[in-house]
């Protein structure tokens, strides 16, 4: 398993986060009795099951070996959503002129600044995932390395917690995939990048994934050169390929020197660091002052003892059921370590059913099922992109046929007005019906926008109820009315035209 995380500087900020989510005083609590819940982890799935079953009043042990807030809080969503909002203040600076403002002594970009706001910030939030906070909940909080000595009792520091039922929420952590040459040099990940004081004048990314692109653009519009390296022919290779072309070229316009369908690609230690790459048939060959790679991930299953439970697991993370349960049907998996899909919005629904399941539902009455969420996600680019449900290519392979809607923002005002009109809504619904399937949003705030469409999808509303509702003008959220009114021109067939033709005669005459 990797080292624990490693708060650097230790300056004020971060000496308040440690206090907040490991303070160094802390005493593990004592108890005989035993927990209803031992939930082993303190990322968000960990902290949602915990916080959700004692106030239902189970009694509840939590257990963290490292920081509570895991990833997200400590070395992810935070970090990275306070620095992207930065660099697009950088973004917009460069773009005045745009909008006939004109800023005479250009950009410039405090960087440790820019770090020091950041840490400022994620310590403040880290008081909702506080020890402290977490102990007034009725939780019992424990730091130390959980293992399980039996399905009814797992070791911590050395105390033995009974329980009743136990949530593996372990997450998961970087993990560089094999790269030529990779182990020479000293490389960032999410888990080292935040703790940056000195922006890198040449920055290599390797992967061109959410985290990879959302760091490429951001520091390229706080100063760096920007070198993106990825294997497949373009960047975001999961999404709508027309939406994450737009980005891409956003990406570029800003600078950031996209190296895609790249072969052959070594890292070089010659005192610095150097990447050589082939990109469409040309060799680069470029020193960069830091590498950051951002590809791969590996669960955190060591040092549990699953084997000891019978706990099943492969390179993916724990094996659970539907319901979230391991291959023990005492012990229930939650987040990261049992998921595909790697958000924190995810872990928390995955808690939720957990809570449900482990202690609520009686035999197959009262059970949620993982499969029954409906999952949005979106990337904090400029533009951003999100989705949810399907895409085109998965209601094919599904048999489902679908009819296809786009809304262009160089359509709506709102859009053209901010000189945000490069992107579009574009939503799946099941053939000659309103009833949605899948949306993507290519815009500023698209991960804002997308959960219009999730409600729609979860509770069934069609096309046609979106079109219905009144959206203030002018705003770019106008654009999923719009979306209403095209399905809805849909329904003018000959026969209908007709009898409104008819209706209108019986009223008004001819």
């Amino acid at each position: 398993m990797s080292n624990l995380i490693q708060l650097q500087p230790h300056d004020e900020h971060n000496r308040e986060l440690e206090a907040n989510v490991h303070p160094t005083t802390w005493t593990n609590p004592t108890s005989s009795d035993p927990y209803h819940l031992v939930v082993i982890g303190a990322g968000t799935a960990g902290l949602v099951a915990a916080a959700g079953a004692a106030g239902l009043g189970a009694r509840v042990a939590l257990i963290e070996r490292d920081l509570m807030g895991g990833d997200c809080l400590n070395v992810g969503c935070v970090p990275s959503k306070g620095v992207i909002s930065s660099a697009r203040v950088a973004g917009a600076i460069k773009n005045a002129s745009d909008f006939s403002i004109h800023v005479s002594d250009g950009v410039e970009v405090d960087f440790a600044g820019v770090m020091s706001r950041m840490r400022r910030l994620r310590a403040k939030i880290s008081r909702n995932d506080a020890a402290k906070r977490f102990r007034e909940l009725g939780v019992d909080v424990y730091f130390g390395q959980a293992s399980f000595v039996d399905s009814e009792t797992i070791d911590v520091a050395g105390s033995k917690l009974k329980f009743k039922r136990a949530v593996i929420a372990t997450g998961a952590r970087a993990s560089a995939p094999p790269i030529d040459g990779l182990d020479d040099v000293k490389y960032l990940t999410n888990e080292s990048l935040f703790s940056l004081t000195e922006l890198p004048k040449r920055l290599g990314i390797i992967g061109a994934g959410p985290i990879g692109c959302e760091m490429a653009q951001s520091f390229v519009q706080l100063g760096s050169e920007v070198f993106l390296v990825e294997s497949e022919h373009g960047i975001l290779t999961k999404e709508d390929r027309s939406a994450a072309d737009i980005v891409q070229n956003a990406m570029e316009r800003a600078g950031v020197k996209l190296l895609c369908c790249g072969r052959n690609l070594q890292i070089k230690n010659d005192g610095g660091i150097r990447l050589t790459v082939d990109s469409h048939g040309k060799a680069y060959d470029e020193s960069v002052d830091q590498l950051l790679v951002a590809v791969g991930r590996a669960p955190n299953v060591e040092n549990l003892n699953l084997e000891g439970v019978g706990v099943d697991y492969d390179k993916k993370g724990v094996k659970v059921n539907d319901h979230l349960q391991t291959t023990n049907p005492k012990i229930y998996a939650a987040g990261d370590i049992c998921s595909q899909y790697q958000f924190t919005h995810v872990a928390d629904f995955m808690a939720r059913i957990v809570i449900q399941n482990a202690l609520y539902a009686v035999g197959p009455f009262g059970k949620k099922k993982m499969s029954d969420l409906v999952i949005p996600w979106a990337t904090y680019t400029t533009p951003e992109i999100a989705h949810v449900g399907m895409y085109a290519k998965d209601a094919k392979d599904a048999g489902i046929e679908i009819d296809t809607y786009v809304q262009p923002f160089d359509e709506v005002d709102r859009a053209i007005l901010e000189g945000q009109d490069e992107g579009f809504v574009k939503v799946h619904t099941k053939k000659g019906t309103d009833t949605i399937v899948g949306a993507t949003i290519v815009a500023e705030n698209a991960g804002d926008m997308i959960s219009e469409m999730t409600v729609a999808i979860t509770h069934g509303l069609g096309l046609s109820k979106i079109g219905s509702a009144i959206h203030p003008y002018p705003t770019q959220a106008e654009a999923m009315r719009k979306l209403g009114d095209q399905f809805n021109r849909t329904r003018l067939t000959p026969l209908s035209k007709k009898m409104l033709a008819g209706l209108q005669r019986f009223n008004v005459g001819g």
